[in-house]
């Protein structure tokens, strides 16, 4: 009987799982912790969507099994949704499957579409599933960077050449979690001219498609004529509309990774709760209203952080996207290194963060904050930080008032 099974033994430690720790503990103790670190919103629903949840949870035939691949009226729902956010026309029934949230459908996918010894292109630093999914299935995984610029396409090239097997998935997140990087259509296209010529899978993740900022809707890479021919995208009703702990989200795109991952599905799960489907349907059928209202929402507390850290001598680049900012380690104490620092904001000024080097190795000298207490909270937090930098022997700027 073998002490360690194979999976777990490909399974690095959770290193944000520290630091997940460390706060829990703290909370437990008493103390006062702002919770910078998870992106969990901190908002409700909009109230039509709660009351058709409980108005179809009141009925008694909706306490049965569900449909693994979501229920016909939400995969219509969701063809809709991209028929009038990006113009693309989607089947229901052959180019949608209902995903319990982004993360598992990403799961599933690499469990229906990986042999070992696969290898996949992953963006590195990158959201955990976009690897270990993958890892956990049997596959290799060769990094390639985040930043969508030349350098990230000649890496591309280069992994085609050098790596046997030569690859045959690759993962994009844009906007990016974590680096809240973001990209034209132009990028799309010449990625979707990329993977035919060089027959890959293209796995896009879109979990932030709606929380763009400064004027600059997202696109989908289903907007580039022919991308179905090679591309799936996941999305999210997780922070468009407060729904996090709802378990929403969609697969959409080629009918054959579709097929593939609806197959696997049916064997592994009954799909979700009826009720939480049908509410899905209000919250893409129904007033949009919130949309805008998250986004201008999680604008502000972007500019509130920005502002208030820089004040506290903490500058933080402003994120064009998503919930998060990618905020490059003070330089005094960049030697400290991602996890430590986490942890010394946690315990000096309660203050919870994500460690970098958590998304990856080429993470390291970064933290993840995310934007998900309010202005208030924030502001809290920018003078905790103020005065453990202070503790910590860093001069924080004068000339621009208190934090």
């Amino acid at each position: 009987m073998s002490e360690e099974f194979y999976r777990m033994k490909r399974l690095p430690p959770y290193v944000i799982a520290e630091v997940n720790a460390m706060r829990a503990a703290a909370r437990a103790a008493g103390e006062d912790i702002i919770d910078l670190g998870m992106g969990n919103p901190d908002l409700p629903p909009p109230d039509h969507v709660i009351d058709k949840l409980v108005e179809v949870a009141r009925k008694p035939s909706a306490h049965g099994y569900s449909q693994s691949r979501g229920i016909p009226g939400l995969r219509k729902a969701q063809a809709n949704y991209y028929g009038r956010r990006f113009g693309v026309d989607v089947d229901p029934e052959t180019e949608v499957v209902v995903t319990m949230g982004s993360k598992e459908g990403l799961a599933s996918l690499a469990t229906a579409i990986t042999e070992p010894g696969d290898v996949v292109l992953a963006p590195n630093p990158s959201y955990p599933i976009h690897t270990f999914g993958f890892i956990i299935a049997g596959a290799t995984i060769r990094s390639v960077p985040t930043t969508p610029d030349e350098t990230y396409f000649r890496s591309l090239d280069r992994a085609m050449a050098f790596t046997v097997p030569r690859p045959s998935i690759l993962v994009v997140n844009y906007p990016s979690n974590p680096t809240a990087e973001t990209v034209d259509l132009a990028f799309y296209e010449r990625l979707v001219a990329w993977a035919k010529e060089n027959k890959v899978w293209i796995l896009s993740d879109l979990a932030y498609s709606e929380l763009y900022y400064d004027g600059n809707p997202t696109p989908s890479i289903l907007q580039v004529p022919g991308a179905k021919d090679v591309a799936i995208e996941f999305t999210s009703l997780s922070k468009t509309y407060s729904m996090a702990g709802w378990r929403m989200g969609f697969a959409v795109g080629n009918r054959k990774l579709i097929a593939a991952m609806t197959r696997v599905k049916s064997y592994l799960d009954y799909g979700a709760f009826t009720p939480i489907q049908a509410a899905a349907c209000a919250a893409l059928n129904g007033p949009q209203d919130i949309v805008e209202k998250n986004r201008l929402l999680y604008h502000k507390r972007r500019d509130v952080l920005v502002e208030s850290f820089g004040r506290a001598g903490w500058d933080i680049p402003a994120a064009r996207a998503s919930m998060f900012c990618w905020a490059p380690l003070p330089p005094a104490l960049k030697d400290m290194g991602s996890l430590e620092f986490s942890k010394q904001l946690l315990t000096h000024a309660k203050v919870a963060v994500a460690p970098g080097v958590g998304y990856g190795e080429d993470g390291e000298g970064y933290v993840r904050i995310a934007m998900v207490e309010n202005e208030q909270r924030l502001r809290q937090a920018a003078r905790n930080v103020k005065k453990y930098l202070q503790s910590m022997g860093i001069n924080t700027p004068t000339s621009k008032g208190a934090a």
